[in-house]
């Protein structure tokens, strides 16, 4: 074979890269849906349907609600996580029938839906329910408003209907939800989170007005406010839930905006795992906030956290921009460092997020602050110390523990010190090679693609040549090429779970990256794991 002919194989080979087309067709993505691309909502959804039933897309909103039930009744995730959802859809199917316009069709779906809450609510105990946020305001809030829909029920319908009032699950009161409504009735200032739930509390925002685009990124919230005061006196907000209404089809997503936090975690998550990017200058600038002051916010209409603030640090110096991570000392606590201030909990996954930012500034100024290199070796210690005893993480944010333990991995494997995180980098690799399915994947409830790609980027981060080991990613890796057409299981903590695809997409097309690399001779131009994104258009 002549040079030159061996030369055009070798370029074809290089130049067919499946995995960089799809990453830079994803950040595409992110300039044209700039609030975020994230799945539908069955809590979002049904307060739309509830509060807001002028809006365009409600009887597409219904029949969503209706085809999303699941067979006992019930909406949403397995165990608790099904609370929030389906009280939300119960309620806002109940309403419809309740408004006359819908006929008896409902009634059935209603009749599961109320089914399904009195055995979860009688079974429920507080101490054992998600730490999903608000829970403790949402769930108050909703059997109120559904025991008071069933009591005005017009009697020929009531009749056909289960009619107990619900409970409170065991241990939950009405004391929060009430204070809440006090000082909001009292015009007090409240704290900005408290506005991602503001259609529970009869509130109107600090800050609304004309041009506000999202309450709290939530449509619920936005809608709920807009209902209050009329669309004419939002028509920025109105205009923000027209656009998601068409680009959903009716049903909308929760949370929204999240444009930073989607921008961050995706041009992060490819950047780490090798993946050469180029995003265009205004997808940069949108991160630097993260510089000034207590850092940035997930979208508009949230407050500032150290969680994306951390995430867009590390972006940033990964992609040859890096910046001093001063403004994460607003976060930090006797315990580690805080999502915000006043935080309920505490969150592995912000503190090794953290760890990145301060280990990515360390590692570019060697001189720099004793103080960041002291939180170094403090983060170090604290991520090891909340390490589970079988090896994994588990984090509030996110209810697999393969995203926690993917994220103190990767930050440890990185930028740790000392033996106690080595030891911990070791005994997590440990727990996910034990804990992969026959199928070769990973997950809590079974496996996913998202859960195997954060089981790959672990085995991945820790060099070895142990047969197992490659065995176990060439299995995942498979796994991962024959799920691409799957749904992604909602995973993320918000109101009720959620995905937000982009990110779940990019968390994959990393992982795919990583074992590609480790298997020599590869060939790139059939390994894809069938993760193209799809092109968006404004």
């Amino acid at each position: 074979m002549s040079d030159g002919a061996t030369r055009v194989i070798v370029d074809a080979a290089t130049a067919a890269d499946p995995v960089a087309d799809a990453a830079r067709e994803l950040i595409a993505g992110l300039g044209l849906r700039p609030w975020g691309q994230v799945a539908a909502s069955v809590y979002e959804t049904g307060r739309l349907v509830a509060v807001a039933p002028w809006l365009t897309g409600h009887h597409q909103r219904i029949a969503f609600l209706v085809r999303s039930q699941r067979p006992d009744g019930a909406w949403g995730p397995p165990e608790g996580y099904a609370l929030a959802p389906t009280l939300s859809a119960t309620d806002a199917l109940l309403a419809a029938l309740a408004d006359g316009r819908t006929g008896t069709e409902l009634l059935a779906p209603v009749a599961g839906g109320l089914g399904a809450l009195a055995d979860m609510l009688l079974r429920a105990d507080a101490r054992t329910l998600p730490d999903t946020p608000a829970l403790d305001l949402i769930v108050p809030a909703l059997v109120d408003t559904i025991n008071d829909r069933l009591a005005g029920l017009e009697r020929a319908v009531a009749d056909r209907l289960p009619r107990p009032p619900l409970p409170l699950p065991a241990g939950l009161h009405r004391d929060r939800l009430r204070a809440v409504r006090s000082a909001v009735a009292a015009g007090a200032t409240l704290p900005p989170k408290v506005a991602h739930f503001y259609e529970l509390l009869d509130a109107v925002p600090a800050d609304a007005g004309p041009t506000l685009t999202a309450v709290g990124a939530s449509p619920a919230a936005t809608a709920a406010w807009l209902t209050a005061v009329g669309p004419a006196a939002g028509p920025a907000a109105h205009a923000f839930l027209r656009t998601l209404i068409r680009d959903g089809g009716g049903p909308v997503p929760c949370p929204a905006p999240i444009t930073v936090f989607e921008r961050a975690w995706v041009l992060n998550g490819l950047r780490r795992a090798g993946i050469a990017v180029n995003p265009p200058a205004s997808l940069l600038e949108s991160l630097t906030a993260a510089t000034a002051g207590q850092g940035i916010a997930t979208g508009d209409g949230l407050p500032t956290d150290a969680d994306t603030t951390s995430v867009s640090l590390d972006a940033l110096a990964r992609l040859g921009h890096p910046a001093d991570p001063a403004s994460l000392w607003a976060y930090e606590t006797v315990d580690g460092f805080c999502t915000w201030p006043g935080e309920d909990g505490f969150s592995v996954t912000t503190n090794a997020h953290v760890l990145d930012a301060f280990g990515q500034h360390l590692a570019r100024h060697p001189g720099a602050d004793a103080r960041y290199r002291r939180a170094v070796d403090r983060l170090s210690g604290v991520l090891a110390g909340h390490q589970r005893a079988d090896g994994a993480w588990q984090d509030r944010w996110h209810a697999s523990p393969y995203y926690a333990t993917a994220c103190c991995v990767l930050a440890l494997a990185e930028f740790g010190r000392g033996a106690a995180a080595a030891e911990a980098v070791d005994r997590a690799a440990g727990w996910v090679l034990n804990s992969q399915r026959p199928d070769g994947s990973w997950g809590r409830w079974d496996g996913t693609a998202e859960e195997t790609a954060y089981a790959l980027q672990v085995l991945l981060a820790v060099p070895t040549t142990v047969p197992r080991v490659d065995d176990a990613v060439a299995r995942g890796h498979a796994y991962l090429h024959e799920s691409a057409t799957r749904d992604h299981r909602p995973l993320w903590y918000g109101k009720e779970l959620y995905c937000p695809t982009v990110i779940v997409r990019a968390a994959v097309l990393a992982a795919c990256r990583l074992a590609t690399d480790r298997a020599s001779g590869v060939d790139r131009s059939v390994v894809d794991c069938g993760y193209r994104a799809t092109k968006t258009t404004t």
